[in-house]
């Protein structure tokens, strides 16, 4: 929840069907949806689309940021496997700009459900397709591999977990090097906003690139 102006209020409502009967039922990720509030001034996504560059949402993302900024959205439904579909069409297509993709499944399927066998075949699904990603990425493009929380399907309860999430990036062919902890998700941000030529105009985050 976000608190301003004298008031709370509520960030995103997620709503998500079920289905079964009394003592059984099973919630449903594949119809959910996201009602998030329009975000209170331009976002990284709004200085690219303004820019003229593409913004393809790819799941839920286009509801987290309530449209702002998104050219076009790819629901990638009903896995996380239809969602890496949805990324290697969208690298085929998109000219300039950014392919913005959240693989929910990691985290409703399996953090929140605390099933790190279902994580475990989950991450093994994705790495076989890390190969088709690289295959389509070309020199002038940026890679980003990270998650916005933790989510241990090993820990108590079913919040999400506090642990440091990975970040790798691939650009070019260039030497690997550590990157270091970051002050916060907008160092992403801040970085593609860079890649693309694009200044930061006030928002938050410092970009990795050297």
């Amino acid at each position: 929840m976000l608190i301003g102006e004298g008031k709370i209020l509520v960030e995103r409502v997620i709503a998500r069907p079920y289905h079964g009967s009394a003592g059984a039922y099973e919630r449903e990720n594949e119809n959910r949806h996201d009602y998030g509030i329009t975000p209170p001034r331009d976002t990284y996504l709004d200085l690219l689309k303004n820019a003229g560059h593409e913004v393809v949402a790819v799941g839920k993302v286009r509801d987290i940021f309530d449209g702002r900024g998104i050219t076009e959205h790819l629901p990638g439904q009903p896995d996380d496997a239809a969602k890496v579909d949805a990324v290697l069409g969208a690298l085929s297509s998109v000219e300039s700009g950014l392919v913005f993709a959240n693989l929910v499944d990691f985290d409703a399927k399996y953090g929140h459900r605390r099933d790190p066998q279902g994580m475990a075949e989950n991450l093994a699904r994705f790495d076989a397709r890390v190969p088709e990603i690289l295959a389509a990425l070309t020199e002038d493009d940026l890679l980003v591999v990270t998650a916005d929380h933790g989510n241990d399907p090993t820990f108590r309860g079913t919040d999400h977990t506090r642990e440091r999430v990975p970040l790798l990036v691939l650009a070019g062919s260039g030497a690997s090097r550590p990157l270091g902890v970051r002050d916060g998700f907008s160092d992403v941000g801040a970085t593609v906003a860079a890649w693309l030529g694009i200044g930061r105009d006030g928002l938050p985050g410092r970009s990795f690139l050297p």
